[in-house]
């Protein structure tokens, strides 16, 4: 294959980050109608407490092996095998990996089902002096951990899915999950006698309509795997020695999450649910845009290695960095600015009570001061797992998981003494430990001369701070106090929700226009070599 030619040229990145950020979007915005709905069936009690810890571990681990050091790990080798072996060599990697994978998590899941009260201890030591709550969650986690099996492979064929540039249909499947949780606690839980159980079951069929949603596309690619245990093949071998470090690296906010789980276990009933509710409002932004930003760049940067392009690998990262700030820094003023009037909009209604807002609020804002750190994260783990570097990722990551823990024990008991808040340290130190994640990977792709500065940044940087100062003066002005809020019906609070965002991000937008910053100038680099599009001095 010639320097100039692509089997499947992919589509410039503004459009692919646009198409992946709208089904996205469109995930998020019914997660936000799954988590209403959830709030109000289960509030912040002990049940939903022992169904978000039951959630969440298979959630964890599938950020692990799906979306996280799998990825990072398969899709680089995928572009080499395709770029030297063609088809037939894909076909053969996909075939074993899909085997050699399916037989782990297979094991791992019939293991779990069997241990699972072992497990509860594990992530809920907190529970083990409650014994209704730790018996509940354990049999939770039988019927939720088999999702881990069924959506790592569904995250496996939609790597494959994205390395072909077919993103629209990975991104559209997060959705049903979502429906099928909706679905659960609208149709199912009133037939059950504790609602928890009717959303496990949601969360276990979530799984398998997944898998099977994206089966066809792979067809059409010849690419359905046929699973083969083979632990010798070479690419299998390169994605295990890539993906052992990486289970670390690419995944310490989420093990920092799941830390502060723990912790939370030990905290007043409730703080699971208040940092469950608060987390999953600053996961809108990243969900939206930077792991759209990061799930397009990752094969393209894969490709700029693979045919050393070093200059186009640079622009790629710097286009990536400035377009996660360009949404993360607003977003986080935002939520800062509006957190409880979002909360009482969307949450309180059922069995959420105001003081379980009033909790959350706190957690939320604590949660959105790192809302920048955690997108830039997305963004720049894939500069060295593209270029198969992952021990840098991991010694960064290390560092950063210390001094989350030095953050929680400072933070969680000070606040818990002083204000009884200790789940606002939780939050609070995952965002520092986050901060301190992104600055040191920047540092070390500075470093390597993988990263560089465009000459724009200081004219992008006046732009976006005054745009912020416009926006964040505008919406505390304008903005109601909680009583206001907490008065109003949901028709009320969604349209005066509804209208101060879009306030915000017409001051937001327009600020940014008066300053002379222009649509061309997001657009992402060049096409090189059938990879990316769009004008190479945005």
């Amino acid at each position: 294959m010639s320097d100039g030619e692509d089997a499947t040229p992919r589509p410039g990145l503004l459009r692919s980050s646009a198409v992946v950020g709208t089904m996205t979007m469109l995930s998020r915005v019914l997660g936000l109608a799954r988590d209403i709905i959830l709030a109000a069936v289960l509030g912040a009690s002990s049940n939903a407490d022992a169904f978000f810890i039951a959630f969440k571990i298979p959630n964890f681990l599938r950020r692990l092996f799906a979306e996280g050091a799998f990825a990072q790990a398969f899709v680089p080798v995928l572009a080499e095998c395709r770029e030297e072996g063609g088809q037939a060599a894909v076909r053969a990697l996909v075939d074993r990996i899909a085997g050699v994978l399916g037989g782990v998590l297979t094991l791992l899941t019939l293991l779990t089902v069997a241990a699972a009260p072992v497990v509860a201890s594990i992530f809920a030591p907190g529970y083990i002096a409650q014994p209704e709550k730790f018996a509940l969650t354990s049999d939770l986690i039988r019927i939720t951990f088999p999702y881990l099996m069924l959506i790592s492979l569904t995250g496996m064929c939609g790597a494959i899915l994205n390395s072909y540039g077919r993103f629209a249909v990975p991104a559209f499947t997060p959705v049903l999950l979502n429906v099928a949780l909706i679905t659960a606690a609208l149709v199912a839980a009133p037939r059950f006698p504790d609602p928890a159980f009717a959303l496990a079951w949601g969360v276990f069929m979530a799984g398998v309509v997944q898998l099977l949603f994206q089966l066809p596309f792979l067809y059409e690619l010849d690419l359905v795997p046929r699973p083969r245990w083979d632990t010798r093949h070479a690419g299998v071998r390169r994605v295990l020695t890539l993906m052992v470090p990486a289970l670390f690296g690419v995944s310490v906010s989420q093990l920092n999450l799941l830390l502060d789980t723990v912790l939370a276990s030990f905290l007043p009933t409730g703080s699971v649910s208040w940092l469950y509710y608060s987390d999953r409002l600053t996961e809108l932004p990243l969900g939206v845009f930077a792991i759209a930003v990061a799930t397009v760049i990752m094969p393209t940067l894969s490709a700029q290695n693979a045919a050393a392009k070093g200059d186009d690998y640079a622009r790629t990262l710097d286009w990536a960095v400035r377009s996660v700030l360009l949404v993360g820094v607003p977003a986080s003023l935002a939520l800062l600015i509006l957190a409880e009037p979002i909360l009482v909009a969307l949450f309180q209604y059922g069995a959420l009570s105001t003081h379980d807002i009033s909790m959350a609020a706190f957690s939320l804002r604590a949660y959105s001061v790192g809302l920048g750190a955690f997108m830039l994260i997305k963004v720049l783990a894939p500069g060295f797992y593209a270029r198969q570097d992952m021990k840098t990722p991991v010694r960064i990551g290390i560092w950063a998981m210390g001094a989350n823990m030095v953050f929680n024990l400072i933070l969680v008991f000070w606040l818990l003494r002083a204000y009884n808040l200790g789940h606002v340290g939780l939050a609070l130190a995952t965002s520092a430990s986050a901060f301190l994640n992104a600055a040191l990977l920047w540092r070390g792709l500075c470093r390597e001369q993988v990263y560089r500065f465009d000459p724009c940044w200081s004219r992008y940087l006046r732009r976006l701070t005054a745009a912020c100062v416009v926006m964040g003066l505008g919406l505390v002005l304008l903005t109601p106090d909680v009583a206001w809020w907490v008065a109003r019906g949901w028709q009320g609070r969604a349209a005066a929700i509804v209208g101060l965002c879009a306030l915000g991000l017409g001051l937001f937008v327009a600020t940014l226009a008066l300053g002379g910053m222009r649509l061309a100038d997001l657009r992402a680099p060049g096409r090189v070599s059938g990879v990316g599009g769009g004008r190479r001095d945005a």
